[in-house]
């Protein structure tokens, strides 16, 4: 009995000292070697302080920065733990509302967001991704039409021109990957940090 168990435990502590920790750590310092700001998180620095991540959403809700896609991620309540409330671009929590679509909550929450944004800018049809979570709940990007949609918010907050706003847009839209996969987006943090940039020449 012995002869089978011993090479089966043999077996196990040597595919988990390769799967478990000779492959992780070859691999993370393989990518830390190669990029290592992407190794790192993504993240962003100004004046030696970081302001946040390219991976991660952030809420922006000054008039006077773009906004990126609503956030259904939430936290524990600090007044019962068995309960949660909201809180936008938790990751820790990453995860979308679960509501499907005939859910009333969600019917109610984007319309409210829906109209929000119409009178933000009247006349003009709202980008989808403006006033619907994404899966994660953690979305950085936003379409280059949701971008465009806030320019003349933005630019009024600001005083600065549209077209001076939106040529700021269109310097931040990244096009497909390798030209085929994925959507051409915006990074909303990028695009805000630009703009602060922009608004102080």
């Amino acid at each position: 009995m012995l002869n089978q168990i011993r090479p089966a435990l043999v077996l196990l502590i040597a595919l988990t000292a390769i799967t478990g920790l000779a492959y992780p750590l070859a691999m993370t310092g393989i990518a830390g070697a190669i990029f290592p700001a992407k190794a790192a998180g993504s993240l962003i620095e100004r004046d030696g302080k970081v302001v946040g991540s390219t991976l991660i959403g952030q809420s922006f809700t000054s008039e006077r920065y773009f906004q990126g896609r609503p956030s259904a991620t939430s936290a524990a309540d600090p007044a019962d733990a068995t309960k949660t409330v909201p809180s936008p671009y938790n990751a820790a929590n990453s995860s979308g509302s679960n509501l499907g679509p005939t859910s009333a909550a969600l019917a109610e929450r984007v319309k409210a967001d829906l109209a929000t944004r119409q009178a933000e800018n009247p006349g003009k049809p709202v980008p989808v991704d403006l006033v619907t979570t994404s899966g994660s709940g953690l979305d950085p990007d936003v379409s280059p039409d949701a971008a465009l949609f806030q320019v003349p918010r933005v630019a009024k907050a600001r005083s600065l021109p549209e077209d001076r706003v939106r040529g700021l847009v269109e310097a931040q839209t990244q096009g497909r990957f390798l030209g085929l996969l994925g959507e051409p987006r915006v990074n909303v943090l990028a695009l805000n940090l630009a703009l602060d940039g922009l608004g102080s020449k």
